[in-house]
């Protein structure tokens, strides 16, 4: 232990001698180091550990509802009663993400939370860390029975002054007063991975609080909840599946008009389709590859560095080794040298984490939730960063650890000469390390000129509707106590006022926006004149749309006639299709006239309108279709509000506040952003991918870069005499400039063949990996090209050759200045 202390204090005094050398180093190894910590932080907080501060995590699972055709949907509030009361191998409860207004009512605030079973916080093992959370007495199913509610300890800061007194006092939320039980302990944020939540509910207040009628509580299709269920102790995730698959095969025969062919599902957390791990886990695990890339580039860099203070220190070595000094403490000092700079590039990498963390919140789509507080450095990113240091120790040091005692005293003493310069080997295994970086490099840029030219390619896809100068909002009507038929009354009113308004062309209101990050809702259709096989999926999915939506959206209407004012509750029951519904259930016949049955009623399709693409740019084409807001429109829907204006939509925002407050003052114009913004939300995963593979990538081309001039400038320095006595021998400053820069191309060239080679391989495995991009479980290619662009391919190749030409040139136009007289007396 003594021998250690004096190799770490040896160390330190040798670092300090180097300010140059030992800079770079750490650098380096605080980029790479950096890197993969924050990067490890985001796959922590979203996919190893998707829900902090609860008991056990690893025993919590997803329950999912699967379709016939196989996507997974989220549950109905009686199927988790069937779950709750049947399943006996796990404790199930489940949740829904909601928008609630709290506070007086002329100056509420939205807060995001969640409707909850009673036994949410039993099932997930949260206790409060003020007051308590649901009693057993309140896990019924009363409606509007429990007017109560937990708070988050950051809202309990930040909106209730941390009063220890909050226990037992009301808030207003959504024009009702629930009792504050509990404060929820700092860590827990709720049951969306990394997302941040503040307020929980009782989902028996749903009614009271949304203004929807007792019977969705009891309606099977009202699929809104989310599942989560905890294994007994000792039950296996296939044990509890086994029961679960049972008891929804009873259940799809018990209630077969709503549970025909659906099945139950338990998924990990960190698989789970709901939430954003189902969004973020393709893109993260690429980007933890292509971290370990970086960090491969980081190693070989410390790697030449450390190599060449071994070369210049191999008359130090070889006195050592006079002195009787072992070839194995050798390789150990370097080994600590190498150590010592783990631990320093870790320290600043971990301070860049820190600083990084939060930087995925810059790339997340408008009008999303906020991240939670896990993205701190904690005891797993701790841990792993310590791994990653000695990884790197091992990786960077032990090709100078092994050449430290290599060869004989002699040899090292007539190798070296006077100057103490390196050998022809440490020259070689250097010039291998660079021709590695490179290789890896050139895969980092050709993942990161894929992605993003897939990113653009996408963004063009023409998405069958016109989202330019269009400004969208979300109004959340129900937590502003509004009943359905003042909701319908308030759209009817605003569209009024915003019709007149100068500037506006168009208004429309629908439930759904197409291309963002909610999911259609389906409906059970059965058409007339259809029989559908034995396993296929009815449940299309659907829009609730106004009078004028297709005129707004700039969907071609293909035949027949869009919805009017006149298809109101007193009128019979239309619906217009899309081509591709037309094309499966009437075979290319013209649907206008065709009877299909809904929602326990018949309609008649009036209308015929062309495709379009309804959840992610490069979905195929999929039926679809779309019923009248007065007709359908119910109270658990959502609200989107849309204006169509002649130039710039965010000129309507403040028309829009003001229409709204002349209707109703306590309404809030929420996440009002242009359109074109919002259907972004769909390429969100690749947004992910592109620009921080880009960010990635550029960094690998730099230490490359950074490893090529390293290389070449000690072969200058190295090489010294040997130019000098070229140069006394007639050659010109051009030869010995165009002989360096031809020894760093070489470099270049080799790694390029060998970086082509594996780019193309990893680009192949890449482009099946899917993301989904709805809640239905749909998904698209996260890479969305070719994985084999020629264009892609060689202009990476080019950019990197003429970076690699810089950094040879430089040292290179050093060599040619050298003065031969110098050259020759140099040692």
């Amino acid at each position: 232990m003594n021998a250690f202390g004096q190799e770490i204090l040896h160390s330190l005094r040798m670092l300090r001698r180097n300010p140059g050398f030992t800079l770079v180093a750490v650098l380096t190894l605080a980029i790479g180091i950096g890197t993969n910590a924050t990067v490890f932080r985001w796959v922590d907080a979203i996919l190893l550990h998707p829900l902090s501060g609860v008991q056990d995590p690893d025993r919590l699972v997803s329950l999912e509802t699967t379709t016939p055709g196989g996507d997974f949907v989220t549950n109905s509030y009686p199927d988790y009663i069937d779950f709750r009361d049947n399943l006996k191998l796990v404790e199930v409860a489940t949740s829904r993400p909601a928008a609630f207004s709290v506070g007086p009512q002329d100056h509420a605030e939205r807060v995001w939370g969640e409707l909850v079973s009673g036994n949410f916080f039993a099932v997930l093992g949260v206790k409060a860390q003020l007051g308590r959370v649901f009693l057993p007495a309140e896990y019924g199913d009363k409606p509007g029975g429990y007017p109560i509610s937990v708070v988050s300890d950051r809202y309990w800061r930040s909106h209730l002054q941390a009063d220890p007194a909050v226990v037992g006092k009301t808030i207003r939320v959504n024009k009702h007063e629930l009792t504050v039980v509990g404060v929820a302990p700092p860590d827990f944020h709720g049951s969306l991975a990394g997302e941040a939540l503040d307020l929980w509910v009782p989902y028996m207040m749903q009614p009271q609080l949304n203004g929807v009628g007792e019977w969705m509580l009891r309606d099977r299709k009202d699929r809104n909840m989310l599942g989560i269920a905890r294994l007994q102790p000792g039950v296996t995730l296939a044990q509890a599946q086994q029961e679960l698959h049972a008891l929804a095969i009873r259940m799809a025969v018990a209630d077969a008009d709503t549970n025909e062919g659906l099945n139950a599902v338990l998924l990990p957390m960190s698989r789970s389709h709901f939430g954003p791990q189902s969004v973020l886990m393709a893109p993260l695990k690429l980007l933890m590859g292509v971290c370990v890339l970086l960090l491969l580039i980081v190693c070989a860099n410390v790697a030449n560095l450390l190599l060449a203070r071994t070369a210049a220190r191999q008359k130090e070595f070889s006195t050592r080794l006079a002195l009787g000094a072992s070839r194995a403490r050798l390789a150990r000092q370097v080994l600590t040298d190498s150590m010592v700079l783990a631990a320093a590039g870790g320290c600043a990498g971990l301070a860049a984490a820190h600083w990084m963390g939060r930087a995925l919140s810059l790339l997340l789509p408008p009008g999303q939730l906020s991240l939670a507080a896990p993205f701190t450095v904690n005891s797993h990113v701790l841990l792993f960063t310590i791994s990653i240091c000695a990884l790197v120790t091992c990786l960077a040091g032990i090709a100078p650890a092994l050449h430290s005692g290599q060869s004989g005293i002699s040899e090292r003493m007539n190798e070296g000469g006077r100057s103490g310069t390196g050998s022809v080997r440490s020259h070689r295994l250097r010039s291998i390390l660079v021709a590695a970086e490179v290789s890896l490099a050139l895969v980092a840029i050709i993942g990161a000129g894929l992605f993003a030219r897939g990113f653009e390619a996408a963004r063009r896809i023409d998405p069958g509707f016109d989202p330019n100068r269009v400004l969208l909002s979300q109004f959340y009507l129900s937590t502003s106590g509004y009943s359905l038929d003042q909701r319908k009354e308030f759209c009817l009113r605003l569209r009024e006022k915003m019709e007149s308004s100068p500037g506006v062309v168009d208004v429309a209101y629908s439930d759904g926006v197409p291309l963002g990050f909610e999911p259609s809702w389906w409906e059970d259709l059965n058409i007339q004149g259809y029989a559908p096989g034995p396993s296929e999926n009815m449940k299309i999915f659907r829009n609730v749309v106004s009078p004028g939506y297709f005129d707004l959206m700039r969907i071609p209407m293909i035949d027949g006639r869009d919805f009017t004012r006149l298809d109101d509750e007193k009128s019979n029951s239309v619906m217009i299709v899309n081509q591709t519904f037309a094309r499966r259930f009437f075979a290319g016949a013209n649907p206008i006239g065709h009877k299909v049955r809904g929602w326990g009623r018949w309609f008649t399709i009036v209308g015929e309108v062309k495709d379009s693409k309804y959840h992610y740019p490069g979905e195929s084409p999929l039926p679809y279709f779309y019923v009248p807001f007065e007709q359908i429109y119910r109270a658990d829907m959502q609200l989107a509000f849309y204006v169509r204006t002649k130039g710039d939509p965010s000129v309507a925002l403040p028309i829009l506040r003001e229409k709204v407050a002349e209707i109703d003052p306590n309404v809030s114009v929420f996440d009002a952003v242009p359109l074109t913004e919002y259907v972004g939300a769909s390429l969100y995963p690749q947004k992910v991918a592109a620009s921080l593979l880009s960010v990635l990538g550029s960094l690998a081309v730099l230490l490359a870069a950074v490893g090529l001039y390293s290389v070449m400038a000690y072969s200058i320095v190295q090489r010294t005499h040997e130019i000098g006595i070229r140069m006394a021998l007639g050659a010109r400053p051009a030869d010995v400039l165009q002989l360096m820069v031809w020894q760093g191309l070489k470099l270049t060239a080799a790694g390029l063949v060998i970086g082509l080679a594996l780019a193309l391989a990893a680009a192949r495995s890449v482009s099946a990996i899917s993301f989904a991009s709805s809640a239905m479980g749909l998904g698209g290619k996260l890479l969305g090209v070719s994985a084999s662009d020629p264009f892609i391919y060689a202009g990476a190749a080019l950019f990197l050759t003429g970076v690699s030409l810089l950094a040879a040139y430089i040292p290179a136009r050093r060599a040619a200045a050298i003065d031969p007289m110098e050259a020759l007396r140099y040692e």
